[in-house]
């Protein structure tokens, strides 16, 4: 170590008087010296921490240079000034070695440096190196997941062949839909085509089948759908109105699973933490309905029957759909106030209505039907409710019976087709017709109109009505809801329901109020509930908008418009005679009968068009008998066809 020391230290004492006597010869080899120097540098470049002493090194190497040029006999200058103590045996034939070391870039001084300077330029040299055929390997795995995307994507829109995309786009033809109507239904051949349609309808610009519409793609869907879920053709293509062909399909598989079993805890007898907690020791598997209940239960499974419980006999809980329970919570009845419930049976909503109330004020629950008389009074009786009239009357009666603004609430869960409830009664996918429909919608609004006439719009708490189905029909929701705020002065308030989706504001052709989005539509595929609509009307005045010949009219709605007409021909004829200066006695008589025959209407008799509804009343129940025995042996024949 004592030897290197001074070796190094020599040559910067000799550095100044051998650059005082160059000479010209060596000044002017100096320029290939550094050349060469310079080529050492590039090929060699160390790190930044180095370059300060080559800096101040270049003097020796200068020297160095300087007196190999001039072929000096004195070694250990030159060994002295460049060379380390290593390479000291070697120094005998140091011009040798001055070229090789002095090609290598290396020097005395940096030696023993150039060691650990060489192997952190090859690792950094090496690191680079790895980044790069990093980089270019992520480069390519990158570029390659684009193409099979890309690919991929082809693939999903059938554009990579045409000989894929006529094999899964080829609508059937007339001879193999005939061929398979001839046998049984091929179930796998229409849930793949099923599936391939919605597909296309889906994205029809990009999956368009090759020479096919999109009516004959719709038309192919309604059928296969009929077959394939035994659905007629008329509530198939209500359905395909209402919903896109992907939701279409997401509520029929909606309606062919049962929904979960969920009961309604009795708020007079016991509450819903205490009868889970008897529920579970016996072995129910259960959970809390949803945040919006709180007194809902969903039952998941039981190793009991859940309706014949002791819990279930004494009373402490009802077998309640959840969708049930939306219509009270909308009403939100108050204590001490008059309620009527139009249509109760098998009240399931006026034990709920009774609970809320805490058994004071008064409700009317009334069911038109007798043999379902049974079970409200069963279930009143069971439910502990002791603030209840049972009536039987005609729910458009009502306001004869009770009295016009006589109460303060009433709830009409209306009776109607029931397609939001096909997983219950499947016997609804072939028995609904449009007949059926427009006749459910036109006792629907007569209902309506007679419960908002028995509401009182000065009352201090109420004045509200709920408007209830479990249809989805528009006829039997939206359009009752519009006709009654044309007839009636009431108004849509919110239902005080944080979820279900919002009524249609427009539907195909029709336009209704705008206040209709403040109703609620509840469907199977997104709530899994029932289908349900729900709406909430407050009455602003009990005065009438529209005559009493538009609401007496029972068949149709057109038979109403009828009447009106004539009404209004009358009104013309009798405002003629006005007109004359002078009136005889005749011409009074005769204005005084025809305003006595007016204000009789249909008692008296002479109107043919008011005649018809009263006739054909008794003869409703034999009609739909009648229908029924009909689809019933079509049926039968069916059947009998197939064995």
């Amino acid at each position: 170590m004592v030897l290197t020391r001074s070796n190094k230290k020599a040559p910067k004492s000799q550095t100044p008087p051998v650059k005082k006597n160059l000479s010209k010869t060596q000044k002017a080899e100096k320029p290939q010296t550094l050349t060469l120097n310079k080529r050492a540098k590039s090929q060699k470049k160390p790190p930044l921490k180095k370059q300060k002493k080559d800096v101040v090194q270049e003097d020796p190497l200068e020297e160095v240079s300087d007196v190999d040029s001039e072929e000096l006999d004195d070694g250990e200058k030159g060994s002295n000034g460049f060379f380390s103590d290593d390479d000291g045996e070697e120094s005998d034939d140091g011009e040798e070695l001055l070229g090789d070391d002095f090609l290598d870039g290396s020097g005395d001084e940096e030696e023993e440096p150039s060691d650990s300077d060489a192997s952190l330029s090859s690792d950094s040299d090496s690191d680079e190196g790895d980044i790069l055929k990093e980089s270019e390997a992520i480069d390519r795995a990158k570029a390659k997941e684009e193409e099979d995307a890309d690919a991929e994507l082809l693939d999903f829109n059938k554009e990579a062949g045409p000989d894929e995309h006529d094999d899964t786009f080829r609508l059937p033809t007339q001879e193999e839909l005939e061929e398979e109507s001839r046998g049984p239904p091929d179930l796998p051949l229409l849930q793949g085509r099923i599936k391939e349609i919605v597909r296309a309808l889906s994205n029809f610009n990009v999956l368009r089948p090759k020479g096919a519409s999109r009516k004959e793609c719709a038309e192919q869907l309604k059928a296969d759908l009929a077959s394939y879920y035994g659905y007629n053709t008329f509530l198939i293509g209500a359905l395909f109105e209402l919903f896109p062909p992907v939701e279409l399909m997401e509520i029929i598989e909606a309606f062919e699973k049962q929904r979960p079993t969920s009961i309604r805890t009795n708020t007079l007898k016991t509450r819903r933490r205490d009868l889970a907690d008897v529920l579970l020791n016996r072995g129910v598997n259960l959970d809390p309905l949803s945040k919006w209940s709180k007194v809902g239960l969903v039952v998941y499974d039981s190793q009991v029957p859940i309706g014949a419980t002791p819990e279930y006999l004494a009373g402490y809980y009802m077998l309640q759909g959840a969708s049930s329970f939306l219509p009270v919570m909308a009403l939100a009845p108050r204590e001490n106030e008059r309620v009527v419930d139009v249509a109760a049976a098998p009240g399931g909503k006026t034990t709920y209505i009774a609970a809320l109330m805490k058994n004071t004020g008064l409700i009317f629950a009334n069911e038109m039907k007798v043999p379902r008389l049974k079970s409200l009074t069963a279930n009143l009786h069971r439910m502990g409710v002791t603030n209840t009239i049972v009536c039987n009357y005609d729910g458009r009666e009502l306001p004869k019976v009770l009295g016009e603004k006589s109460v303060d609430r009433v709830l009409l869960d209306a009776p109607c087709s029931g397609t939001g409830v096909i997983s219950k009664d499947e016997s609804v996918k072939t028995s609904k017709s449009l007949e059926d429909i427009k006749r459910f919608a036109h006792l629907q609004k007569q209902l309506l109109l007679a419960a908002i006439d028995m509401v009182d719009a000065t009352s201090k708490t109420g004045g509200y009505i709920v408007y209830s189905t479990c249809s989805l029909m528009v006829a039997e929701n939206e359009a009752v809801i519009d006709y009654a705020l044309k007839k009636r002065n009431v108004q849509l308030v919110k239902t005080g329901l944080d979820f279900g989706q919002d009524g249609y504001k427009r539907f195909r052709e029709h336009r209704f109020h705008p206040s209709l989005k403040q109703t609620k539509r509840f469907y199977p595929h997104v709530h899994n509930m029932d289908g349900f609509f729900v709406a909430k009307l407050k009455k602003m005045s009990n005065m009438k908008q529209s005559s009493e010949d538009d609401d007496e009219a029972v068949e149709t709605v057109e038979q109403a418009d009828v009447s009106s007409d004539d009404d209004d021909e009358e009104m013309e004829k009798l405002s003629v005679p006005n007109k004359q200066p002078k009136e005889t006695k005749e011409n009074k008589m005769e204005r005084l009968a025809k305003s006595k025959e007016k204000k009789k209407g249909k008692k008296d008799g002479k109107s043919n068009v008011e005649r018809k509804p009263k006739k054909k009343r008794s003869d409703w129940k034999k009609e739909i008998a009648q229908a029924r025995e009909e689809k019933r042996r079509a049926m039968r024949e069916k059947s009998k066809e197939k064995q």
